[in-house]
């Protein structure tokens, strides 16, 4: 079996994209026919748009699985749903590993001792999909109550070939208020990065980065270029892309020469595709599916050509 970051790099390769694709259904977003067709539809579940968002995300993952590596589904848009949701976000986890991507679980998890423990084994499943029953093969996780609180899952992660993502520098525009505050002469996000390039270390092996990542926002090119000097065996997760207004060149610090070391996140810039004006003149709205694939390859062009990335496979 191979690790996580052997995993993901290798599937990096292979499709010339560091580029996760981020499962967000919104019911008021789905494309149009897809809540009616689950209504009139039978279905497992009790809730109509869970069965539409059961039906989106796949239909999602059969487009993205031949040009990227990996999705990451929110847990939030389906926990939403309670009990149905729930299932239907284990159902996407499983059908997009059958599909042979990299799956980063986006649940933001973090507690103390047995619990975080709780946590990581529930959803870490790593090198063996089987492992656990939400099946990811990594997880972002918030070490707002401490040092301690990580580690937890980290020995999970590393027993199972798994990888985490720890919150850094958010893409959001409040993250200032608390990440930026001054503590021994140094900003929250940067205590929080030296502990978490710590244990990048630790994991790495012989590989360039550990089994433990961060999560560092796009909206912030400058920070993002810091941290990266700071952090130079941490694999980036790097939300903010796109509909929140970062650009490629914004992120291209992220990289190192062989267009490793981050992954980009676009969400609903390419699951909602067909609402974009740069798509709307291309793509009816029941032609959703290529406006999907369209901003896709639009994005991983991007990338190519405004960051490292473009060499990858090179």
């Amino acid at each position: 079996m191979a690790t996580y970051i052997e995993r993901l790099n290798s599937a990096i390769l292979a499709k010339r994209a560091p580029v996760v694709v981020g499962l967000d259904p919104r019911k008021e977003q789905l494309p149009p026919g897809l809540m009616d067709s689950a209504k009139s539809g039978h279905s497992y579940y009790s809730d109509p748009t869970a069965t539409a968002y059961e039906r989106f995300c796949f239909q999602i993952i059969d487009i993205v699985a031949p040009l990227v590596p990996a999705v990451k589904p929110q847990a939030a848009f389906f926990e939403e749903l309670g009990p149905s949701g729930s299932l239907v976000l284990a159902s996407v986890i499983r059908r997009a590993r059958e599909a042979g991507l990299i799956v980063i679980c986006d649940a933001k998890r973090g507690d103390i001792g047995s619990t975080a423990e709780a946590y990581a084994r529930g959803y870490l499943a790593g090198s063996d999909r089987n492992a656990a029953p939400w099946s990811a093969d990594s997880l972002t996780v918030n070490p707002y109550l401490g040092p301690d609180t990580l580690q937890p899952f980290v020995d999970v992660a590393v027993k199972r070939e798994a990888g985490l993502y720890v919150l850094v520098r958010t893409s959001n525009p409040g993250a200032a208020g608390f990440q930026d505050l001054i503590a021994d002469g140094q900003t929250h996000y940067r205590h929080v990065a030296a502990a978490v390039e710590q244990l990048a270390q630790e994991t790495r092996g012989e590989q360039t980065y550990g089994a433990v990542g961060a999560v560092v926002g796009a909206t912030y090119p400058q920070e993002l270029a810091e941290l990266r000097a700071a952090m130079p065996h941490t694999h980036f997760l790097i939300p903010g892309y796109g509909s929140q207004g970062g650009t490629a060149q914004d992120i291209a610090a992220a990289f190192d020469a062989d267009g490793l070391g981050a992954i980009v996140n676009s969400s609903r810039g390419i699951i909602f595709a067909y609402n974009n004006a740069k798509y709307k003149d291309q793509f009816a709205p029941e032609q959703w599916e290529s406006a999907v694939e369209a901003a896709t390859r639009d994005m991983i062009a991007d990338l190519a050509e405004h960051t490292p990335a473009g060499a990858l496979g090179g």
